[in-house]
Order: structure tokens, then C-alpha cells, then sequence
């Protein structure tokens, strides 16, 4: 998108949060037009230092549903998409459960992604289209759907107003976020409207870090040219789609969060974690998996089939001097246990396996992208077995041939990192003007 039509653009965007002071509220933002507003009575956790945190949902909710008065309503969501309760609310609830039966909002439809809306599917499926036995509202299913055959859907649905509502993990190839820009895309061609309801990143939002994509390796884990570790919250990512990569902006509505800081990990927010896929049970899984998902694109089992998914890591053959050759590096904030497991399903199934389990002891030093490269050194060094996939999945994941061909011919972690760096500093300078908390 051409400079003029990004500050037309932004324009817009500040005219929108401006006049709803009262729901946007959120912290002041480097060069983008967030406005802070008053934080409203209702439900809300403690994060740290006392400072309540509440999510888009939460925020909309208090304002009695306002941006969404008059519309007929469809939501792009999954079980993370949860609201907290107090005494005598019922505890942790789903928000499609809760806008269904508040008759403020006319919500008619729910849209589920990868895994689906009510989270049944494994890897790789979705729950397909049916009526939710709950509430008894359509689902219609947008995995692997994009473009006109999206917009189809939406069109045919009924809706005004889409809205998305789902926890990332802040990775790049976590595909909710290009459910996000999918759903985004769609909606622009449907002539539909679009409300992002922000939550936090839980691995912070500090910076971007690791390799760029390339757009020739464009794929449903990577649509356009971010970081690995993209280091946003899905409000930011979506101002940051629109603004950048959409041939034609959607219109946008982003309800921001409050007493969220960047610096901030999932633990410190008071919201209950809710795993955004079967393989994601934990923060500490999210923490781990902006590096390790790389294992991915090799024969190794990235820990699929065990209570430690990308915690663990490990193949047939591979024994002590792995754990050992990591822990020579002396990487900033983690350590690496000599480890053996036997995966329930996918790689190595009912097999027993050495490795590697990874213990990240201090967070704010830990570098996740470093690390997964690291590994991926050691382990080729250290396991004359190891393989890419056949496919080259590494590309996909990674963003170009760069990581793969430059450890294949002996580059150490410290090289290729350094070689994605020139990338990473211009996608930093685009990133700066969407941050919209401190």
C-alpha cells in the first residue's frame, strides 16, 4: 500500500477510536492513534501491580455492546474466546454463550477456524459446519478458506459485522492470525464490517525477533513478510494488515485492551489460560514454541504426543551429548535436560526417544528464535540421523531457504541469526507505527 492510502488509512482509524473514548481505551501508543479511556465498573483480574486488565471483549461488554448496536453480528472464534465471571455469574464462560443471551447484541452466526470453535479437531482439521447444540447458532467453518469462497460464506451467513475474538501465542506461523487476515480480506470483499476484540499477547509484546518471510514462501502459516516472533497483539497485527498488505482496506474497529503492559508475560494478566489448541496446554508451551516449532521441518518429534509439546524434543539415536553440546553454548536464560519419552501419536508413536527438554529459567533473557536455531545446530551436530523433511517444511516455517542452507553448510546459531537481521531491523520500523500499548 502506497504511503498516501496508509495515512489515509491510520486517519481513519484515529477518527473511529476517538469517538468511542468511552470502549477504546488503552495505553499510549507509538505512533498510532490509540486515545485512553476511563476503565468502567465490571468484571475485572488484578495484573501486576494491581492494575486491572481487561480484555476487547471485557471492554465492549461494559459499554453495554454499543459499537455493535443495530448490526447482526457473526464471531471468528474458538475456546479461548472466554469471559471471566464473579460470585454467582457462573464462573468462566464462553462469549458466544454469553452474547446469545444478552439481548443487546444480535449475534446469528459463529465462525470457527483451525480446531474449530468449540476446539474437538487435532492439527490440520476443523470441525466443519453444524449448529451449536448450546446456543443453537449456526457454525460455519473458514479453515483453509480464504478470498471470494470466504467471502461466500459470510455473505451467506447474514451478517453485518464480523467480529474475531481468539488468543494468539505470537508466532508467526500460528495460523490464527491468518485466520485474522483471511476473515479481514473476506469481510473487505463481502462489504461487511470488522471488530477486532484484543487480549493479550502472553509472550509479551517486548519485540519482533527472527527471520522475515519471504512472500515467495507464502503459505497458511505465513501470508506476508513478519517475524517469526512477531511481538503484537491481534488488534496490532490486524491495523498492521490493513494498513500494509490488504489491496484494499477493510473497515476496522479494534477494542483495545487495558492494564496491559508490552513487557508483561500471560501469568501476570489474571485471565484464565485456555489452551488455543491441542498442542498449546500451557503459557510456558507458548513461551517455547516461536523456536522450537522449527523441529516441525525435520524428522525429529517437536514433542506432539506428550504432557511437554516443543518442551520436548527428541529422535531414535539421539542420547546425552545433545543436552550436553546445547548447554556448551551458554544460551541467555535456559538450560537442557537429557530426556527420554515416548509419544502417544505423531512422530516416534509408542516409541521410546532421546532428546532434549528444554527449561527456560529466566524468561526476560530467554530469546525463543535463537534457541530453536541453536538446537537445530546442536542437533544436526550432535545426531548423524538428522533429516529436513523431505518437503523442505523448514522453508515454510522459517520463511526462505536462508536458516536451512546456511546450517547445512556449517553455519553456527550466531551466523544465521546474524543474516536475518538487516530484515528485521525494516519490518521493526513498519511494526513501531501499530504498537498501541506501552
Amino acid at each position: 500500500m502506497n504511503q498516501s492510502r496508509r495515512n489515509e488509512s491510520r486517519r481513519d482509524l484515529s477518527r473511529r477510536d476517538v469517538s468511542r473514548r468511552s470502549l477504546l481505551a488503552a495505553g499510549s501508543a507509538a505512533g498510532a492513534a490509540a486515545v485512553a479511556g476511563p476503565l468502567s465498573a465490571g468484571p475485572a483480574a488484578a495484573a501486576e501491580g494491581g492494575r486491572p486488565l481487561r480484555t476487547g471483549f471485557e471492554q465492549l461488554a461494559a459499554d453495554g455492546y454499543a459499537l455493535l448496536d443495530g448490526e447482526r453480528v457473526g464471531i471468528v472464534t474458538n475456546p479461548t474466546g472466554v469471559t471471566r465471571g464473579g460470585t454467582g455469574s457462573g464462573g468462566v464462560r464462553h462469549i458466544v454463550d454469553v452474547m446469545h443471551e444478552d439481548e443487546r447484541v444480535n449475534l446469528i452466526a459463529v465462525f470457527g477456524p483451525e480446531h474449530g470453535f468449540r476446539g474437538t479437531a487435532q492439527a490440520g482439521g476443523s470441525e466443519g459446519r453444524y449448529d451449536d447444540p448450546a446456543t443453537g447458532l449456526p457454525v460455519y467453518d473458514t479453515y483453509l478458506k480464504s478470498g471470494r469462497p470466504l467471502a461466500d460464506i459470510f455473505t451467506a451467513s447474514g451478517v453485518d459485522t464480523v467480529v474475531f475474538d481468539i488468543q494468539d501465542v505470537g508466532a508467526r506461523f500460528y495460523t490464527y492470525i491468518w485466520t485474522l487476515y483471511d476473515c479481514m480480506e473476506a469481510a473487505q470483499l463481502a462489504g461487511k464490517r470488522f471488530v477486532v476484540l484484543d487480549r493479550p499477547n502472553p509472550v509479551t509484546g517486548r519485540s519482533a525477533e527472527g527471520p522475515v518471510l519471504h512472500k515467495e514462501f507464502a503459505t497458511f502459516v505465513g501470508r506476508q513478510p513478519i517475524s517469526q516472533a512477531h511481538g503484537m497483539t491481534v488488534a496490532e497485527l490486524a491495523r498492521l494488515f490493513n494498513g500494509e498488505f490488504l489491496g484494499k482496506p477493510v473497515p476496522l474497529d479494534t477494542v483495545l485492551m487495558t492494564g496491559w503492559k508490552r513487557t508483561e508475560f500471560y501469568d501476570t494478566s489474571g485471565l484464565p489460560w485456555v489452551p488455543p489448541s491441542p498442542n498449546m496446554p500451557t503459557p510456558e508451551t507458548a513461551l517455547v514454541y516461536a523456536g522450537t516449532c522449527l523441529f516441525e521441518g525435520t524428522n525429529l518429534s517437536e514433542g506432539r504426543g506428550t504432557t511437554r509439546p516443543f518442551e520436548l524434543l527428541g529422535a531414535e539415536g539421539i542420547d546425552r551429548r545433545w543436552a550436553e553440546s546445547a548447554n556448551a553454548l551458554e544460551l541467555p536464560g535456559v538450560d537442557f535436560r537429557e530426556a527420554y519419552f515416548a509419544p502417544t501419536f505423531s512422530k516416534f508413536q509408542g516409541k521410546t526417544v532421546g532428546g532434549v527438554q528444554i527449561h527456560v529459567r529466566d524468561r526476560a533473557a530467554y530469546d525463543p528464535v535463537r534457541t530453536g536455531i541453536a538446537l537445530l545446530v546442536t542437533a544436526k551436530q550432535a545426531w548423524s540421523g538428522f533429516a529436513w523433511r523431505s518437503d523442505n517444511w523448514i522453508d515454510k516455517l522459517t520463511g526462505s531457504t536462508q536458516v536451512r542452507t546456511m546450517i547445512d553448510a556449517g553455519a553456527d546459531a550466531d551466523e544465521v541469526v546474524a543474516a536475518w537481521q538487516s530484515e528485521l531491523a525494516a519490518f521493526r520500523r513498519v511494526r513501531a507505527g501499530y504498537l498501541l500499548y506501552r
